[in-house]
């Protein structure tokens, strides 16, 4: 017999470009949530890779850049549609929404629990891109969320994003 693949799911800290090129967003100098993704309420997802690249040009103190799973989401954001990332057809499980899967949250909310998959002090120059390892992937299980998430002592700007399986 045939098994499908896998499906694989991309979801960045702002909304698919057109026209024009993807647009950054500021990461401020207070922790703030650069994206989230927000697990259906009947099935987890398994973290393949992440990353986040700066346009810092001078040299300065590195910020702090998570990679967590929470219990409570961050609201007031703009829905992201997670875009298919590879040969499936099937639309992701993980819905926008202003305090679903969105980008730009303005309010990170009551954090009661978290799971760090990945911290990081990263430079405002520079980038950072992690794939686990093939079978010791992150699970993030039904009705959590999963936020890029940083705070930096300058603000520069930020593209993040994320790629898991569903």
């Amino acid at each position: 017999g045939t098994t499908m693949p896998a499906a694989l799911y991309i979801a960045y800290n702002g909304v698919e470009p057109t026209t024009a090129a993807r647009v950054a967003v500021a990461t401020g100098t207070a922790i703030k949530t650069l994206q989230q993704v927000a697990t259906p309420s009947t099935k987890g997802i398994t973290i393949i890779e992440w990353g986040i690249s700066f346009d810092g040009f001078a040299a300065a103190l590195p910020g702090k850049v998570e990679l967590i799973q929470t219990d409570v989401a961050a609201t007031s954001g703009t829905s992201v549609t997670p875009t298919v990332y590879g040969c499936n057809t099937d639309a992701s499980l993980c819905v926008g929404g202003t305090g679903a899967t969105n980008h730009s949250p303005s309010a990170e909310g009551t954090i009661t629990v978290v799971r760090s998959f990945d911290t990081q002090f990263i430079s405002p120059t520079n980038q950072y891109v992690h794939q686990f390892p093939l079978g010791r992937e992150p699970f993030v299980p039904a009705s959590k969320f999963l936020r890029v998430r940083v705070t930096f002592g300058t603000t520069v700007n930020a593209y993040s994003y994320i790629v898991w399986e569903e």
